[in-house]
This record gives C-alpha cells, structure tokens and sequence, in this order.
C-alpha cells in the first residue's frame, strides 16, 4: 500500500491518492481522498480490501506515519494481518506499489494533458483498463485471476460481438462455475510465469 501525492485539487479538495496492489494477481483498489490520515488509511483498508477481497495475510507499506501509528497497527493486528513495514535501507520491499503508481501516473498525464483537476474522474477509467490488460508477469489480466472469467469490455457491448449477442444466462451460468472450478490451476500457471520471469 502506498500514498501518491499530491495531485492538483478536485472535487471536494481531494488531492491525494491511496493505492493498495495484490501481490499475486497485480489487483488495484485506488482511493482519492483529502488528507492522509491514519482515519482514511483504516477506512481504505476496510472498505476496498477487507470488505471486497476477505482478510490479507499481509500488508506491505512505506513508514509513513499513516501507517505507523498504533490505531492503525492495532485495527490490522485485530484482524490478524501481519503489517509489513518497509526499512529506509530496503524501500524497494515495496516495489509493486512503487512500480503501480507510476503506470497510474503516466495514463493520467496521458489522458489529462492540462486538464489536471479532473483526475479523479479519469482514475476509474485508467483502473478499469489496468484491470483488463494481461500483465507481463502473469500474462493475465489481473481481473480474470481475480473474478476467474474475463471481463465484457466497452467495445463488445457498443459493437454487440458475438460474445455479447449469443449471450444464455444458463449456459453463462454453467460456464462461470466451470471457470470458478478451473481458476486454482490458472492462478498456478499465473503464478508459474511470475517465478519465471523473476530468474
């Protein structure tokens, strides 16, 4: 989990942005908000990672004081997440974060030009295609290893492909619980690649 910061002022003066990365299957769950607050960090937590995804075993930050303080060490010792602090020696521990950003921050210079103070609406679109882009290390996209089916994207819908056309709510039905039965072994070949790449 890490804090960018700061973008220009938007709507309800959010000017910073909380980015939290699933390790394995390279999920985003981004949050503007106002100020960094060790208040704002727990709600994140709670609300886009617990509520969403279940309890993490761990949780990898910078040492900022957001993340340090003892209300936040206590809400994730509570629930049993073993909080991962990176060293000043070692900043790079936090590297998925690090290397997320940056891909968060090149599509919305991308996007925006000199528009600045429209982030905030641009940021669902540039996390939406994130999500559905197969990534270098897994080959997947990162909402198929998490949801276990690839997702219907804008353009099948606007220009009704076949997909989109020949579409039964049983046959659908009988598919996604044939991928939810197969999406172990497809998070092991993902999983596989990802070590591969790493050697």
């Amino acid at each position: 989990m890490d804090i960018l910061r700061p973008f220009p002022p938007a709507k309800r003066q959010l000017k910073f942005l909380l980015v939290a990365v699933d390790y394995f299957t390279k999920w985003i769950e981004a949050c503007p908000v106002a100020k960094i607050t060790a208040e704002n960090v727990q709600k994140f937590t709670w609300k886009n990672i617990i509520c969403r995804f279940g309890i993490p075993h761990s949780l990898v930050t910078d040492n900022d004081r957001q993340f340090t303080v003892q209300r936040f060490e206590s809400f994730l010792r509570e629930l049993g997440i073993k909080h991962l602090p990176t060293s000043v020696e070692h900043p790079q521990t936090n590297g998925q974060a690090k290397a997320t950003n940056k891909v968060i921050l090149r599509e919305l210079k991308k996007r925006l030009g000199s528009d600045k103070g429209q982030w905030v609406d641009e940021l669902p679109n540039i996390l939406w295609a994130y999500q559905c882009t197969p990534q270098s290390t897994t080959q997947e996209p990162p909402y198929k290893l998490t949801y276990g089916a690839d997702a219907m994207i804008l353009v099948e819908v606007g220009e009704m492909s076949h997909r989109h056309h020949t579409f039964d709510s049983k046959q659908n039905d009988q598919e996604m619980a044939v991928n939810l039965d197969l999406i172990d072994e497809l998070r092991e070949e993902a999983r596989i690649h990802e070590e591969a790449c790493k050697l």
